[in-house]
């Protein structure tokens, strides 16, 4: 407790004051009159030295014991002293008023010493003071520990979600898709060996759903055909949609009759109408043209046209795979096509002219094998070329250079891409549409090049009928 100089000051005046009082009692008893002056100076040394909490408590425990003495020896002595307390209140009294506005919290402590209360008692008011004050601060700590909980709470809740989301915006349709990337097909086995019969043909530009993952060979499913595929030859996700984008077909179908593509991007009257669609009806996207917002942008003939998004839905078509029987269809067909115009299939030759001779027997991989062969030694020529091919192998095995087809394509010293590994590499890729088409029809009997039986290249000089760069004979 601290206490203003000017108040100490006033104490001490009221102590001297005191003392001047009672040195003016008369010297009844001697003694005990020094005995009075002595304690009131000790009085009057405490009040200057201590807090005015113990100046309270001392002063009346010292008052009690000076009256009890007084009344014992001296009647008089009782009533001087009443008088000077009573002379020494006024000053007493400023000084506690002097005290109470300097230390205002210090009036509960005041009030429990003058009630004569235990010292615990004015401990447990000052803890009473304080106990609001930590409850407080408690409480606050409280609060801020529970955000922070909350907080952390919200944001576990939080985080699972996010990562979620973004997991399911990773996720592509062509991480379950592939696609073959070859120059025509390739080759969907029964079992994941390359000696197994095969199931169908996964043509260039065609998707397939993967089954099953493996390390050298995946299960595929695509149109009606279900087997293996060599992983070396494929690709998924985004490689795949790239090439599916490339190599595939964008289609806009109208959702309605009677939707009218436009040559401009306006539904403006007077705007020349180009084509109408009917409900179902297909168009070809324009990839080429530049986009417009609301509009679709479709091929009509050389000419970019325009139709409502709102009318249309745009889907990117792919093929499928194609199954042995679905090929042996369609190669029939050709055939019964080629058949028609046999007559007018001359082709670049010189003295000859097409011949229809017996077919031979043959099974699917003999005429996969030949195609193969056909396309390592005329790929890149005009079909009759191709044809001019399989016919020598034909010839060739009717005037019985071999048992077999396959025996003719790998007798040694013939043909170099049968022996370094070429046409090896054709098979596992796939062998082109032409060049199947031309085995089928060398097997089934048509000879361009009158029964010649070798070939080689116009550069050699060699008479003979020319075919494209090669010369037959």
């Amino acid at each position: 407790m601290k206490f203003d100089k000017k108040v100490m000051e006033s104490g001490v005046v009221a102590a001297f004051s005191l003392v001047l009082a009672f040195s003016a009692l008369p010297a009844a008893g001697g003694s005990t009159e020094a005995d009075l002056n002595s304690r009131n100076v000790e009085l009057i040394a405490e009040t200057a030295g201590k807090s005015y909490r113990n100046v309270v408590a001392t002063k009346v425990k010292k008052q009690n014991q000076l009256v009890a003495s007084s009344a014992e020896e001296k009647q008089p002595m009782e009533l001087k002293l009443e008088e000077a307390v009573k002379e020494k209140q006024p000053v007493e009294l400023k000084l506690e008023e002097a005290v109470k506005e300097e230390q205002p919290e210090e009036s509960k402590l005041e009030e429990a010493v003058k009630e004569k209360q235990p010292e615990n008692a004015v401990q447990d008011v000052v803890e009473e003071e304080k106990q609001p004050q930590e409850s407080v601060q408690e409480e606050k700590e409280d609060r801020a520990e529970g955000s922070k909980k909350e907080e952390a709470v919200e944001d576990k809740d939080n985080k699972p979600k996010d990562k979620d989301a973004e997991e399911k915006k990773e996720v592509s349709p062509w991480d379950t898709k592939l696609m073959p990337q070859v120059e025509e097909y390739l080759n969907v086995r029964t079992e994941a060996s390359e000696e197994a019969e095969p199931a169908g043909k996964l043509p260039k530009g065609a998707s397939a759903e993967i089954v099953e993952s493996g390390d050298e060979w995946t299960k595929i499913k695509s149109g009606s055909v279900e087997g293996y595929v060599k992983n070396e030859f494929c690709v998924t996700g985004q490689e795949a949609e790239t090439l599916a984008n490339e190599l595939g077909t964008t289609y806009a179908t109208a959702v309605t009759g009677g939707v009218r593509v436009r040559e401009t991007a306006s539904s403006e009257e007077g705007v020349t109408i180009l084509d109408v669609l009917e409900e179902g009806g297909k168009i070809k996207v324009d990839k080429e043209a530049e986009a417009v917002d609301g509009w679709v942008c479709v091929k009509v003939d050389d000419t970019t046209g325009y139709v409502s998004a709102e009318y249309v839905t745009v889907e990117l078509e792919l093929g499928k795979a194609i199954s042995i029987e679905e090929e042996r269809a369609a190669l029939e067909a050709a055939e019964a096509e080629r058949k028609a115009k046999e007559a007018e299939s001359q082709g670049q030759s010189q003295g000859g002219g097409t011949q229809q001779k017996a077919a031979v027997a043959a099974s699917y991989d003999d005429v996969t094998l030949l195609g193969a062969l056909i396309q390592c030694e005329a790929g890149s020529e005009c079909y009759e070329g191709q044809l001019a091919v399989g016919a020598v192998v034909m010839n060739r095995v009717r005037a019985g250079y071999a048992g077999s087809i396959s025996g003719v394509i790998y007798q040694s010293g013939q043909f170099t891409p049968a022996l370094n590994g070429t046409m090896a590499g054709v098979l596992a890729s796939g062998v082109s549409g032409s060049c199947i088409q031309a085995a089928q029809q060398a097997i089934s009997g048509v000879d361009n090049v009158n029964g010649a039986t070798s070939f080689r290249s116009v550069s050699s000089g060699m008479q003979g009928i020319v075919i494209g760069n090669h010369v037959f004979f």
